[in-house]
């Protein structure tokens, strides 16, 4: 597979997650160590991104772009997305998003995840 197939494979599994409001479901494709940075304070490993998105609202989604992608090292991958979070009560909210990938014996998981919105 080539990088941006193993992105869009982990990426897909996370919406797949966000989409069903299923936030254990979500936390299991980070690792244990993952940095975790959404839009509230950041937290480290599965059960803080499990709290962040049991926090969000019912019917929010995840539509994702991949911008740019590097392989910087055999077992790690890096991603630079946009991503439009969408809302049943108000506007889309379009962010930028990068995310580590690290291959943990025959799966890649996120460790890092940090998400930005610019003006």
């Amino acid at each position: 597979m080539t990088d941006n197939d193993i992105l869009r494979t982990v990426l897909d599994q996370w919406k797949a997650g966000v989409d069903a409001h299923d936030p254990k479901r979500v936390a299991s494709y980070f690792t244990d160590d993952a940095i975790f940075q959404g839009l509230h304070p950041y937290g480290v490993g599965p059960d803080a991104v499990a709290e962040y998105y049991d926090s969000q609202p019912i019917g929010l989604t995840a539509a994702y772009r991949i911008l740019e992608h590097r392989r910087p090292a055999d077992d790690l991958i890096l991603g630079y997305l946009a991503v439009d979070f969408g809302f049943t009560d108000r506007p889309t909210l379009p962010v930028y998003l990068s995310v580590i990938l690290r291959r943990v014996g025959a799966d890649w998981l996120i460790s890092h995840y940090q998400v930005s919105l610019l003006p």
